[in-house]
Order: C-alpha cells, then structure tokens, then sequence
C-alpha cells in the first residue's frame, strides 16, 4: 500500500515539534519557539487530516490533542516566566484566562455532544409527509465538527500573544489573547443553546412516533421499499424510486439509518427513517402494507421479515453473473425477482434453495431511458466503470487494482484520440486499499491528461479540430445511466452493469481478472458471451478500439441483440411488468400467502 509522504511528514512534525518547543521555552529562543510553534500548529491540522489512523493511534496512548495543545500552551507559559518572570499581574492573567478557557471549551464540548446523541437517538424522521419530523438545522460545523476540536484552536490567540511577550518585551499579550479566547469560548456555549432549545421536542420517543404514525395512517401504504446500508450503498434504494413512483400501489420507503435519509435521491415517495428495531417492529402505521420489497441483502432485513403479514420480495438492485446475485440468504424471502430468464437460470444453477415458482421476471424499468445510439460525437467516447473489490476475495471481481491504470493510460494515449468516462462503483476501496490507491492513481491520470485534440470526421471529408474533455463520474452529478447514453462503448467487469448496459445494444467489453480460459469465462458468466473480452496484458483492447472507429456494426451486434432478450425479457414494457409484478404479489398477500 503507497502512503503519502505529506502525512508521514506531517505526523512526523507533529511529534518532533513539542520537544523542542519546549526546549526553546525554558532556555529562552523566542524566534526559535515560533517557528516551531507554527510548525505543530500547521502540523496538526495536517495529520488530522491525512494520517488520521496514527492520530488516533496516539490518543489511544493517552497522547490525545488535548494533551498535545496544553503541552504547547505550557510551554507558551514557560516561555513568559524565563523571559518576563511570574510577578507580574499579567503572568497570573495569562495562567487563569488559559485554566478558565479549557473548563469554557469542555462545556461547549460537552454541549455539543450532548446536541449529537439527541440527534442519533431520534425514534423517526420523514421526508414527503405533512408534518414532517426533520431534524433542525444543525449548528454551525465549527462548534460540532471533529468533536468540537476546532475550538481548541482559539488557544493560538494567548499562545500567540505570549510569544509576542517574549519577542517585543511587553507583558500584557498573552493575557489579552487568553481573554479573546475565553469570550470567543463563550460564544460558543450560547451558541450552542438555542439549537440544544430546538430539538428538545425530538426527545419525546411516544409522542414522535405517534404523530408520524398517524400522518402515515392517512396514506394507507400498501407497498413497502426497505433499505438498509452504509452511506455508499444508497444508489441501491434510489435506482427503484421512479420505478415505484409510477405503479399502481401507494408506496412507502422505510430506511434505518438517519444519514440515508439525506444521502436517498430525490422522490415523491413518503419516506421514514425508523433507526430502532424495536421501534420498527412496533410501528403500526405499517400495518395496512402486505407487500415488503428489498433492494438490498444485509443483517437489518431481519428486523421487518419478522413483521407477519407482509409479503417479502428481493429485488436487488441489478442482475449479475457475481456470487452475491444468487446469495443463498436469498431463499428468505417469499419471492425473487429478477429482470429476465438469465436471472432464474442463475438461481437454478447454484441451487441455493430459491424455488422455481418463487422467481419472477420483471424486466429492468431502471432502463427505460438508456439509448441505443452513442452521444453522436466527432470522437468516440469510452466509459470505464469497474466494479467494486467485494466483501471478501471471494467475490473479487474488480479490474481497478490490476488492470484499472493501464486500462485508463491506453485509452487516454490512443490516436486517433478518445474521450475517456471514469465512473468507479460508490464502495470502491471499501475493504481493499490496494483499490482506493489505484482509484486515486486514475483520478490524478485524468486531471493531468490534457485537453487532447482528434479530427472530426465529417461526410464532406473536412477536418476540425474538437477539443476532447475526460470526465470523472464519482458522485451524483451524473447518473450511471447518464454515462451509458454519453459512452459508445462500455469497458468493465462482471457486475450489474454488463446487463444494464446491453440494453443500449452498443458494443461492450468484459475484464477476464482472473485469467480464465475464454470459453470457461463465458460458460461461467453468461452475460459476457456477447462482449469482447479483456485479458492482464490488455492484448486484444487494440482491435476492439479499431473496430470502434471505423463505425457501422460490429461483428458481435447480433449476439448482442439475442442476449438483450435472456438477460432483460423480451417484453419491452418493464414498467408494466413491473407494476403487475407488484399487483399479483399484493394479491398473493391478501389471500394469506404473505
């Protein structure tokens, strides 16, 4: 794993920088005791930053930042007494303005921590219901953020003075700065108040859940989509949104984290945060449901499929040849849907115990607005997407470690030139940092890469030079399927979006990571028997991109439209299946198969 040497430098500054401050307190340097006083000050911020791990590997020491800031703060002390002695009315001003200004800052300490676990306990927030239940503004970060430790920056105000004391002889600085501090110090903790003031109703668990209950009861849900998942995960629930917002049945998303509920996409839906099981399960505004739909396969799940009278259905959040879309924990659920034949033929192969009769196909209605042209550019443009590095190497798909780099470097070199779309899976490095540093490695490769320039070809046979600009994708700001309608083709890995993709009918290609034998890869993973392949050594990437450039239909455009029916249906109205999918199941439910 590659560290980056500005952290090492920085922890390195951060523990080199008080011995000497120190020393240059009590044999008097008060140029000395600046620099390094501006040292550990800037080092700190730094480390914390990059090299977050050690800092708190020395808390965990008990050499916490506390500790390491009245370290510097005494020898700001020191350095006043060796300098200008401790008779003076100002010496005792310093000392107690900087004693009174920590009890000040742990009460604004206290305070805030106090604000945080009021908000984490919160029985239930909303989001499209009247009345909502939303927490309030939250104070200002600088009195909450890294546990309010910024406060205790303010101490560079009598630290600062003291050495002012030293430098020009003057005696009242110190004391001065330590007065600013302590009155900014309070500041805080009245800050603090009114927001503390603000979500004092929230602690009320029996009146909240009540009041949004009853809110709920007036929708009557029918439908219920349940998520769970760490922040990376929220595309999950946010890719069936529109889908559901346009289905016969009232629908009601149920989330269990607070942050999930900031981080969902935008909806009409109704939306409750209900972080408790206990709460959950006892929450009887659920009751008129009779159909529970899971995007996603996490420990969570449990606390709603004890909920009797509900119809379970796994939905997932995309179709796959990867283990994790024929999980065995999948035969909880009453029923599987799956976008097209691929999908139960792949649960009948692994034999995980998920029944026949209980898979259904629904079709990807996600994919409703993918086309089937590319952007129409004067260049071609290639999206590079691989997949994530997987919850254990057994799932291990990811091209990004091995080949991710010299996948991006090809493309970016190519001539006639291309323009390249990175767009990484959201949990990128999660597990594996060998992932997070190849990631970062792709990233700085394309904002170094130039604006490049290729000959637009045009039928008159002219050229113009169009200037060519690669794109990162690793937020919300574009959407997956977005990428898909700016790509002419598609490099990735076996994952989801092998048979998302293929809906545009536009060529793709699939990494081999585990160097396979082509016709072992294809039987393995029947979504790639219509794409090109991709070994280590990048071999055959060439002629892929060549065909690319000349145009017109490409030797595996057939296999591709034929796969298109085996992986998503041939019905091409998704969205009714999928809303028919959601009425037989209601139905199911209410005559007493939930």
């Amino acid at each position: 794993m590659k560290r980056d040497p500005r952290a090492s430098m920085a922890c390195a500054a951060v523990l080199g920088s008080y011995p000497p401050l120190v020393i240059s307190a009590l044999w008097p340097r008060p140029w000395l005791f600046l620099a390094f006083c501006t040292l550990s000050y800037g080092a700190e911020i730094v480390a914390r930053r990059r090299a977050r791990k050690l800092i708190d590997l020395l808390s965990s020491v008990h050499l916490g930042v506390t500790l390491r800031f009245m370290v510097r703060e005494m020898a700001a002390v020191l350095l006043v007494a060796r300098t200008a002695g401790t008779d003076s009315p100002w010496f005792t001003a310093l000392v107690l303005g900087l004693f009174t200004f920590h009890g000040v800052r742990a009460l604004q300490t206290g305070l805030a921590i106090a604000h945080t676990r009021v908000l984490n306990r919160i029985p239930v927030l909303t989001r499209n219901i009247d009345g909502a239940v939303e927490p309030p503004a939250p104070p200002p970060d600088i009195l909450v953020g890294y546990g309010s430790m910024r406060m205790l920056y303010l101490d560079m105000l009598p630290v600062g003075g003291a050495t002012l004391d030293a430098l020009l002889g003057t005696g009242y600085q110190g004391a001065a700065g330590a007065v600013i501090a302590l009155g900014l110090g309070t500041g805080g903790v009245i800050g603090m108040l009114p927001h503390l003031r603000r979500i004092g109703p929230l602690r009320n668990r029996r009146v909240m859940l009540k009041t949004v209950g009853r809110r709920l009861n007036g929708y009557r849900p029918e439908v219920i989509l349940y998520f769970s998942g760490p922040d990376d995960s929220a595309y999950q629930a946010t890719m069936w949104l529109r889908p559901l917002e346009r289905i016969d049945r009232r629908v009601v998303v149920v989330l269990r984290e607070t942050s999930m509920l900031r981080l969902l996409g935008e909806t009409s839906l109704p939306v409750v945060c209900i972080p408790s099981a206990a709460d959950l399960m006892s929450f009887g505004a659920l009751g008129s449901a009779r159909v529970c739909l899971y995007p996603s396969n996490v420990g969570k799940n449990i606390h709603m499929l004890r909920i009797r009278g509900l119809r379970s259905v796994f939905v997932g959040h995309g179709d796959s040849d990867k283990e994790a879309s024929f999980n065995p924990f999948t035969k909880v659920y009453d029923e599987v849907w799956v976008a097209g034949q691929a999908g139960r033929d792949r649960y009948l192969r692994a034999r995980v115990g998920v029944r026949d009769e209980d898979i259904h196909e629904v079709g990807r209605p996600q994919l409703t607005g993918v086309h089937t042209t590319g952007p129409g550019l004067p260049y071609r443009t290639v999206l590079y997407a691989p997949t994530w590095e997987g919850w254990t190497d057994d799932l291990f798909h990811t091209s990004i470690i091995t080949m991710g780099t010299a996948i991006v470097r090809t493309l970016l070199a190519r001539s006639p030139a291309l323009r390249v779309i990175y767009r990484p899976h959201p949990l990128t490095g999660y597990r594996n940092p060998a992932a997070r540093d190849a990631h970062r490695e792709i990233l700085t490769m394309l904002e170094r890469a130039e604006l490049s320039r290729s000959i637009a070809r045009h039928p008159a046979g002219t050229a113009q030079a169009e200037p060519i600009r690669h794109e990162a994708v690793t937020g919300p700001e574009r959407s997956l399927y977005d990428c898909f309608n700016q790509a002419d083709l598609l490099i990735t890995d076996i994952s989801s979006l092998v048979a998302d993709f293929i809906a545009s009918g536009k060529p793709y290609v699939v990494t081999n990571v585990a160097g396979l034998p082509e016709r072992a890869f294809r039987e393995r993973y029947p979504s790639a028997e219509a794409g090109y392949l991709l070994t280590e050594d990048l071999e055959e990437l060439p002629a892929v991109l060549a065909a690319l450039e000349r145009g017109g239909e490409d030797p595996l455009a057939a296999a591709r439209r034929k796969l298109r029916t085996y992986l998503l249906g041939s019905d091409p109205d998704a969205m009714a299946r999928l809303n028919d999918a959601v009425n037989g199941a209601y139905e199911r439910a209410a005559r007493g198969g939930g």
